[in-house]
C-alpha cells in the first residue's frame, strides 16, 4: 500500500551541480535536492561528461535564486 502512496506523492526535483576547484575545473558532476556541502558546488544546467577536467562552459551557470529569507534580510539591513 505504501509503494502505492508513493506513485502520487509529489517528488522534489533533482538539480544539476558540478565542483568547481581553484582554477575553475570541473572535478565532479553530482544531481540531488540541494547544493552538496563542502568545496565550490555551483548549479548548472544539466550534465555533460565532458565537462569533467575542463572548465565550465559559458552557459552551463544556473542563476542562483534568492530565497525569501534572503530577500527579508537585505531589506531589513
Amino acid at each position: 500500500m505504501i509503494a502505492l502512496w508513493s506513485l502520487f506523492a509529489p517528488r522534489r526535483q533533482l538539480h544539476c551541480f558540478a565542483l568547481l576547484d581553484d582554477a575553475g575545473i570541473c572535478r565532479e558532476l553530482r544531481q540531488a535536492n540541494e547544493a552538496p556541502a563542502g568545496g565550490h558546488w555551483v548549479q548548472v544546467d544539466g550534465i555533460c561528461l565532458s565537462w569533467l577536467d575542463r572548465p565550465l562552459p559559458p552557459g552551463a551557470l544556473v542563476a542562483p535564486v534568492v530565497g525569501q529569507s534572503e530577500r527579508r534580510r537585505a531589506l531589513a539591513a
